[in-house]
């Protein structure tokens, strides 16, 4: 039954949106995405989308195999502002780590001024790490190695204890283009959509080879795919612990988005497709874009997993520059608290270089 229902939801999105190799409409992709996912979710009844936070009991860290986790307390501290750097003292002062640990930072690529609070320390990716997995998909059809309108399957977890295997057993579902897996992974945070992309491109270890080795950035690192990462989401705390695998900095995260924006390792058709599934993305309503003046451009990507929340990309200033921005916030006592920081800390950094009118007139 299942296969026929899939077959027949394949069909009409075929028909409604016929893709052609290296040269589908973005604007198609997106309707036949959003109304592919739609069909899905009223005939399965599902709702795919990012790993929602929970609040768990923290297993003891030895329950983990072998795992590289190093204590908060183990790490240098973050330096202090330089002297007359109001937006990075202020931004300091959002990030107090009493409840969780926080990283900030944020470069203007028309001036290549940047600003950086913990931005040296390591944070869980989430589905942050869903831009760096399109963004080697997307070098790949650069290169010839596939195109758009390749289809490629599903990966669909299959259930499986926590931690019981080294990976999550999945099982193939159905096939859809690759535009509209990149679409789904990055507009919907579709994780089952992320690991077909992934699994298509060599896996975590793949991922991260490509990106030190093509963009030199040493401070990523991608150990496990989505659907393993979800089933054995909690137990780490990442407010008081840092587990370095599946980790970035926000530093680095910064150096990646700018890069990616500048074309440097992609095609100017490869930036506007991935740049474009993150300006439509649907997530994260109560984060970076929350306090942002209305009308403000903003194209990002949100990562949500036990105890922490995330939200990265670019948010254009009044006077057309855009800012690079990852924020990575633990703790804070619950997913309300994350989202709120976020949503400060986005208008903070927006206001520090921009000349909109101050946060706290904004907050009247």
């Amino acid at each position: 039954m299942l296969a026929r229902i899939t077959r027949l939801l394949l069909a009409a999105s075929v028909a409604a949106t016929p893709l052609a190799a290296h040269a589908a409409p973005a604007s198609a992709a997106v309707t036949s995405a959003a109304s592919l996912e739609s069909q899905f979710d009223r005939v399965l009844g599902t709702t795919p989308r990012a790993p929602k936070a929970v609040v768990l009991p923290r297993p003891a860290v030895a329950t983990l195999p072998a795992p590289r986790a190093d204590r908060f307390a183990d790490l240098p501290r973050p330096t202090a502002a330089p002297r007359g750097d109001a937006l990075e003292v202020q931004l300091a002062s959002l990030a107090n780590a009493a409840q969780g640990r926080i990283g900030v930072a944020a470069l203007d690529l028309a001036t290549g001024r940047t600003v950086s609070v913990q931005g040296d320390q390591p944070f869980p990716m989430a589905s942050t790490s869903k831009i760096a997995i399109v963004a080697m998909f997307l070098a790949g059809v650069d290169q010839g190695k596939w195109s758009l309108s390749d289809r490629f399957p599903l990966m669909v977890p299959l259930p499986s204890a926590k931690l019981s295997t080294a990976v999550a057993p999945v099982r193939r579902g159905a096939e859809l283009s690759a535009l509209q897996l990149i679409e789904l992974a990055i507009s919907r945070s579709h994780n089952e959509a992320t690991d077909a992309l992934l699994a298509v491109v060599g896996g975590p270890a793949a991922v991260t080879r490509w990106v030190r080795n093509t963009t030199g950035i040493e401070e990523f690192r991608l150990d496990r795919d989505i659907a393993t990462l979800v089933r054995d989401d909690g137990a780490v705390n990442p407010a008081i612990t840092i587990d370095r695998r599946d980790s970035i900095t926000p530093a680095a995260m910064v150096r990646l988005l700018a890069g990616l924006h500048q074309g440097h390792w992609l095609s100017r058709d490869s930036r506007e497709v991935l740049l474009g599934a993150m300006s439509r993305c649907v997530t994260g309503r109560n984060r970076m874009r929350a306090m942002l003046p209305e009308g403000t451009a903003i194209a990002h990507k949100t990562g949500t997993l036990y105890n922490t929340a995330s939200d990265v990309g670019f948010i254009e200033t009044p006077d057309g520059r855009k800012l690079a921005v990852a924020i990575y916030v633990t703790g804070q006592g619950g997913k309300p608290g994350r989202e709120s920081r976020i949503a400060l800390l986005a208008r903070t950094i927006y206001d520090g270089y921009s000349t909109e009118r101050p946060l706290r007139a904004a907050l009247r």
